[in-house]
């Protein structure tokens, strides 16, 4: 059951992880909200509609998956290089949020008086094991994640809510880099995950229908909508995304920031879960798990959080520069409008130019906008 809807858990908590990072000091911005919804529509809805394509079209993972369609296409292998990104964005993503983790525990222990006589980078360390060991439990950590941290987020709630002023500031592309970044970055776009989710469900679907006669699952074919599931979690998406701009500023209680931290361990485990389970095609499990645990450990002890986040944005706006391009350019036109199966040919033409052309152009702008701020 967990499995099938694991996507809409993680469209629900990424915003919740990830918003901190990148949103506290744009809450009051109207024009930063507006050029964030701009980002939502024109580049993160396209990209979710081309991973459910692929996940439907190649019926495998991202990484075993881009193969297939690579293969289908008569496409140069270095397009391949997405699954491997994926992978890593996941990898970044969760050391991110467990250096964030152990900083807060850190934050929450002192304030309660009961701090440990131990270097933050051990305890970051140390959550990091915990976290391994739980993606051996797959997709059932995820609602148990959720539960907590949204206990945690009452608790500050019932604390107060920050105030916020709004204002109209200056556009620029430093404010458009945060915006496609928040897009995409916190809604998970480019991770896979989305991929990664829909395949599992395919998994299950078509075990399910084995016996069945042809024409059920012809049937089946027939009915498929990739607005039917997109939709649903870019709608999940925008409402949590929205809320979590509101709070990401606010102060929780110690107690609130435990269990909070405590939910992110939880949620952080399916994303090492899933870059496991990818890499497991080149490599087996065991393998696979050693590689994510030590990359994973590395790049939370050795590498500051600021850097984890530029990190995060290049290797997550690369991944969906080569994702974009792919289906815009590389895939086969007949497999895709298949694979989508609009109800409208004009609502593929749209979805074509906006993967072919907004797509990469906004990603590269973005990409510009993060090297001004980073040089300034």
């Amino acid at each position: 059951m967990m499995i099938r809807y694991a996507s809409y858990f993680i469209a629900v908590l990424l915003p919740l992880l990830l918003f901190r990072w990148f949103a506290p000091a744009s809450i009051g911005e109207i024009d930063f909200w507006l050029l964030w919804l701009l980002a939502m529509v024109l580049v993160a809805l396209p990209v979710v509609y081309a991973e459910i394509a692929l996940a439907y079209r190649s019926v495998e993972g991202p990484l075993a998956g881009m193969q297939k369609l690579t293969r289908e296409s008569d496409a140069s292998p270095i397009w391949r290089s997405f699954g491997w990104l994926a992978a890593l964005v996941s990898i970044v993503i969760a050391a991110l949020i467990i250096s964030g983790a152990s900083t807060g525990i850190l934050t929450a222990l002192t304030e309660l008086n009961s701090t440990p006589d131990v270097p933050s980078f051990a305890i970051a360390a140390g959550l990091m094991v915990i976290t391994v060991l739980l993606s051996l439990l797959g997709t059932a950590p995820l609602p148990i994640g959720l539960g907590l941290m949204v206990v945690g987020l009452i608790l500050g709630i019932a604390n107060g809510m920050p105030n916020i002023s709004f204002a109209m500031t200056d556009i620029s592309l430093v404010e458009w880099a945060r915006a496609v970044a928040l897009a995409l970055v916190s809604v998970g776009a480019g991770t896979g995950l989305y991929w990664f989710g829909q395949n599992l469900v395919s998994k299950q679907t078509i075990t399910a229908v084995e016996a069945n006669s042809q024409q059920a699952q012809n049937k089946a074919a027939r009915d498929y909508r990739a607005t039917k599931l997109v939709l649903p979690i870019w709608i999940l998406q925008l409402l949590v995304g929205v809320v979590a701009l509101f709070i990401s500023g606010m102060s929780l209680p110690p107690i609130g920031q435990l269990l909070y931290w405590a939910g992110v361990l939880f949620v952080v485990s399916y994303l090492l879960h899933y870059s496991t389970q990818q890499l497991t095609h080149k490599f087996g499990l065991l393998v696979s798990l050693i590689i994510t645990f030590v990359l994973a450990l590395l790049l939370v002890v050795a590498i500051p959080t600021t850097w984890l986040v530029g990190i995060l944005v290049i290797v997550s706006s690369v991944a969906v520069l080569l994702l974009s391009v792919f289906a815009g350019w590389q895939m086969k036109i007949s497999h895709l409008r298949k694979s989508l199966n609009f109800s409208s040919e004009a609502f593929y033409n749209l979805w074509r130019v906006a993967i072919r052309l907004v797509v990469p152009l906004a990603l590269l702008l973005a990409l510009i906008g993060w090297v001004i701020q980073w040089l300034s």
